[in-house]
């Protein structure tokens, strides 16, 4: 059984101008300990989609139109908002891609992964060393300083590496990474996304990665869901979609990609109006 099965799922915005079907019957699944990538530009419903999965979107003005999200076989629709409070963080845990924004700018590193422990793992007696383990988990060598820290004291990478450490304080089964690396430099983006990598064997935990960049998709997933408009318009291997790839919008993202020790003057330009006429 799938750790979580989304099905059929539609979610709308209700805005001053009409109705925007941000994600339009949407389905795929992720297995324990697989990681899946989602791809596309900004405004394909990636953001969405991940959101919709512990039910984060608000309402209004979104609105959920139907069909199903299973995850671990229950049904996160019939959910009440105790249980869903309960299964947010323990379960299902977010990382995302500005940690500057995502940290309060005024507590200390140390009472912001506290509070995670303290809302769902009760049994930890001694709060203190399990952040110290939390941080040095995730790569922070200087951990008894970092706990002590602000956010604004520390830099972009240490900062996601505190938000990684806030994710994975109560052990979920399922890690959702939207944009995790945006904000990073390059140095940075492989040392988060190795990270990430080495936290999932460690922990057995399973990766739904959100983002734009083909190159990340190849180094890290095992399968890859590609999204335009609102829809998953082809998913796969990572080795079928990247060397097979059907859909010509999938074409189109992987044509945009610079190619080293290539002579090109100018990118290739997506048409979305041909890839619209082309939408079934």
């Amino acid at each position: 059984m799938p750790l979580l099965d989304v099905q059929n799922l539609r979610v709308t915005f209700v805005t001053e101008d009409g109705e925007v079907k941000a994600v339009d019957n949407v389905s795929f699944s992720v297995e324990p300990g697989e990681t899946v990538a989602v791809v596309g530009e900004s405004g394909s419903g990636k953001s969405v989609t991940a959101l919709s999965l512990a039910r984060l979107v608000p309402i209004p003005p979104a609105r959920y139109d139907g069909g199903k999200i299973l995850f671990d076989g229950k049904d996160l629709f019939s959910m009440g908002r105790r249980e869903l409070q309960a299964m947010r963080g323990a379960k299902i845990s977010y990382v995302f891609q500005e940690p500057s924004t995502s940290l309060n700018p005024v507590f200390r590193v140390r009472n912001q992964i506290a509070e995670a422990i303290h809302l769902h793992r009760h049994d930890v007696k001694d709060v203190r060393a399990e952040i110290l383990h939390l941080l040095d988990l995730v790569g922070i060598r200087d951990a008894a300083r970092v706990m002590d820290a602000y956010p604004h004291q520390l830099s972009g990478g240490m900062q996601q590496r505190v938000m990684i450490a806030m994710a994975i304080a109560c052990r979920p089964a399922l890690l959702v990474a939207d944009e995790p690396t945006t904000a990073l430099d390059v140095t940075i983006q492989a040392q988060i996304l190795e990270l990430l990598r080495e936290l999932r064997k460690k922990l057995g935990m399973a990766v739904l990665l959100i983002t734009h960049n083909f190159a990340i998709v190849a180094n890290i997933a095992d399968r890859v869901l590609v999204m335009y408009h609102g829809k998953i318009v082809e998913q796969g291997t990572v080795a079928e979609v990247l060397r097979h790839p059907k859909h010509p919008y999938t074409k189109a993202l992987l044509a945009c990609i610079p190619k080293l020790g290539t002579k090109q003057r100018r990118l290739p330009v997506i048409d979305h109006e041909l890839l619209a006429s082309q939408q079934p």
